[in-house]
């Protein structure tokens, strides 16, 4: 294949142009290309004989054709060329043009040369210039160089050998009950076991421009492993190895290993439980006591007017009577054969047979199932799913039940509304005063060395102000925006759901108006809708 290209003829009194048809489905001369070429050199023409004249050498078929371009002398033209620059710099495009019949030709040499004159130095396809200067190939873009492009590389990455999201749920029986026992939800590891591996960042490699400039690849993320206690890292920086048997959970990126720590009961006998790794209570949590670890807490028992505070999960086998001030907080899960009076947060799922004039809230879903399987006073709110058989009570208890975001995430909204609206009035405080001061000194008004100091810590206040302004703000708007998405939250009722029922779904509400079986509440066109389960 050949595209078609034009030459110029230069006689005593006529300037001529000779059109070369392109072979085996090339392109036909390009008309934008002629005019531009002729016009750089001065040569005059009628753009209707232009045209036409292309035309009929199209239309002709001949694979020479001359079009007269004027009735004037015409100096002999040299082999000249147009250079294109890729906007990347990673690409330099020649387009040549041939010698008029008597014009000299280039050489390799003195293009090579242009190009060292516009200091393109990398890439150059030197083997590939030479050879054109001696069978050339002209009307086509030809790269004379080309840049090298950077080869990004990897993050690092560290791969955990044991599960590090334990989404183990308690199993329903044959008769509706629900098994706590068997849950699965422990990580054990014994002593020599690989817990995790590093595999550290490529960073890849500097790519280069025509212009011999430098291209950084895309930064990567680095990472290294965080050994706690009971465990050793590797001479090489990149295994993590258990020292001892035990449990081993994952707390901030930071693996844990730790023995169990198992009591049969938290009273008098204990006091109060504060453990870095994991506790087992065989028997009760006695009322005003409290039991904090950084692993999953596991109560055998009951728990009865107590604070437990975990960074993993929560599992009690007998349930929670908070008796009005007892607390369950889990970063992880909340598993309890019921919850009364209580309040309990988790930053996981909650799955229990009931609840009962309590506040609850999960990140994600909460599960309320079994025989009883009610949801009666108080208020639960859970992120994406609330999964109940009975909600609300004949008896008119005030009962709330929400979807539709992770609470924590709603607490940090009010939280940056009221710093937003608090920088705010400082600001406005700062900046009319700030703004006198600055046009006293623009008007050349002479201030103590206290009083400029005072400007310029006003200066960095309002600079302070502003930065915490604009990115508490941004916060609230990725905020707000995951908001407005959380539309598709539901609120399930596999039993029944009493009038007087309150349901809240992301940013709209309603009042259960009389009892219903079976439904789904979901929010639709800007309402909450009730639609068959």
């Amino acid at each position: 294949m050949r595209n078609g290209y034009f030459r110029l003829m230069c006689g005593e009194s006529t300037t001529e142009l000779k059109i070369v048809a392109p072979k085996d489905g090339g392109n036909h001369v390009n008309v934008k290309d002629i005019m531009d070429y002729l016009m750089a050199r001065g040569i005059t023409y009628d753009t209707v004989t232009l045209g036409k004249g292309l035309q009929d050498a199209a239309a002709s078929g001949q694979e020479e054709f001359v079009i007269t371009l004027n009735n004037e002398k015409c100096m002999e033209v040299r082999e000249s060329y147009r250079m294109t620059v890729s906007q990347d710099r990673m690409f330099v495009v020649a387009r040549f043009y041939p010698p008029s019949l008597k014009g000299e030709r280039m050489t390799a040499e003195e293009f090579l040369g242009d190009l060292a004159v516009k200091n393109i130095t990398y890439g150059i396809q030197e083997k590939f210039i030479r050879a054109f200067f001696k069978t050339p190939i002209y009307g086509a873009d030809v790269i004379v160089a080309k840049g090298l492009a950077p080869r990004h590389g990897s993050d690092a990455r560290i791969e955990y050998y044991f599960e590090t999201d334990i989404k183990a749920k308690p199993t329903l029986n044959e008769d509706g009950s629900v098994d706590f026992f068997h849950l699965n939800a422990i990580n054990h590891c014994s002593k020599g076991d690989v817990l995790a591996r590093l595999f550290p960042e490529d960073p890849g490699e500097y790519g280069y421009s025509v212009y011999d400039e430098k291209i950084k690849p895309r930064d990567v993320r680095r990472m290294s492993l965080k050994p706690g206690r009971n465990m050793y890292i590797s001479e090489d920086k990149l295994t993590l190895i258990a020292e001892t048997d035990g449990h081993v959970t994952l707390v901030d990126d930071k693996v844990f290993v730790s023995n169990v720590f198992e009591v049969e009961n938290v009273d008098n006998s204990t006091g109060n439980i504060e453990y870095d790794g994991s506790v087992t209570i065989n028997g009760n949590v006695g009322t005003n006591f409290s039991v904090k670890a950084k692993g999953n807490i596991e109560v055998k028992g009951v728990v009865e007017g107590a604070v437990l505070e975990a960074g993993g999960n929560i599992i009690i086998a007998r349930g929670m009577n908070g008796m009005s001030k007892g607390v369950l907080k889990a970063d992880g899960n909340i598993i309890s054969k019921f919850i009364e009076n209580a309040k309990a947060s988790a930053g996981g799922y909650i799955s229990t047979e009931s609840i009962l004039h309590s506040e609850v809230s999960a990140a994600t879903e909460i599960t309320v199932s079994g025989k009883r399987g009610f949801i009666t006073g108080g208020k639960v709110t859970a992120g994406t799913l609330i999964n109940v058989k009975t909600l609300g009570s004949s008896m008119g208890a005030d009962t709330i039940v929400e979807v539709g975001m992770d609470p924590s995430k709603k607490e940090r909204m009010q939280q940056l509304q009221k710093q937003i609206a608090e920088n705010n009035k400082s600001f406005d405080q700062v900046h009319p005063v700030l703004t006198a001061m600055t046009q006293k000194l623009a008007q050349g008004v002479k201030m103590k060395p206290d009083q400029l100091k005072n400007i310029q810590e006003m200066i960095q206040k309002e600079k302070d102000l502003k930065k915490l302004i604009d990115a508490d703000t941004e916060e609230f708007m990725i905020l707000q925006d995951a908001l407005e998405e959380s539309g598709a939250a539901r609120i399930e009722v596999t039993g029944e759901v009493f009038a007087g029922t309150k349901i809240c779904i992301s940013d709209v509400s309603m009042v259960v108006k009389s009892s219903m079986k079976y439904c789904k509440f979901v929010k639709q066109q800007g309402d909450v809708k009730m639609t068959a389960l």
